[in-house]
């Protein structure tokens, strides 16, 4: 992947186990700003106000944030095994916050450790994966005696394909990695002459998971 593309999740996801009758509650959420994640946080802790704990972490794209709490677990057993887990991952615009109704059975710094790890990677499991690449959404048309040649060549450039018109010509919408929408141009115009036309809009960041 270019050095700007980044992994995510889509909206929102959970899952849950138990541990020695403490029940894990794990939520996942795309954010993009510190406000975001902080609003996650106080909405899943006013969903379990009766909860023992309300773990988070989050990493943000914005200022390179990452931040973690172990909300009254001991030091280092809680907050930063969730923030470890979504490191790994790779992941970012990202808030990961684990409940535990405590159940009566101490499990132990190592216990916590794998039981939180354990709580955000089942959630990480659950969400739906983005990979979001920089790109230029670009809208070719060509003659239909052209659009086979256009086709052939495109998988070599990993374009998206959003949209095909057959109209009087044939118009694609595509997304097109930054790194290849000028390679891409010039091997279309190669290979239909320069019969064909270009509308390339803003550069942005779309999923190409």
């Amino acid at each position: 992947m270019q050095s700007n593309d980044y992994s995510t999740v889509n909206g929102f996801a959970e899952a849950s186990f138990t541990e020695k009758k403490s029940e894990f509650i794990g939520y996942i959420k795309h954010v993009e700003t510190n406000d975001e994640a902080v609003d996650f946080i106080n909405e899943i802790r006013a969903k379990h106000r009766k909860a023992t704990h309300n773990v988070y972490a989050y990493i943000l794209r914005d200022g390179c944030t990452s931040r973690y709490s172990d909300d009254g677990e001991p030091q280092g057993t809680a907050g930063v095994p969730v923030l470890d887990v979504l490191q790994k991952e790779g992941l970012t615009d990202i808030c990961c916050v684990v409940t535990r109704y405590f159940g009566g059975i101490l499990l132990g710094g190592g216990g916590l450790v794998r039981a939180y790890s354990h709580s955000a990677k089942i959630a990480v499991d659950a969400a739906e994966r983005l990979i979001m690449c920089r790109c230029f959404p670009i809208n070719i048309t060509v003659d239909y005696n052209l659009y086979g040649k256009i086709s052939y060549v495109l998988p070599e450039f990993e374009v998206k394909i959003l949209d095909t018109d057959f109209a009087a010509d044939v118009t694609l919408k595509m997304l097109v990695k930054t790194d290849f929408a000028e390679s891409l141009k010039e091997k279309l115009t190669d290979i239909t002459n320069g019969n064909i036309l270009f509308e390339q809009l803003d550069e942005c960041f779309e999923n190409f998971a």
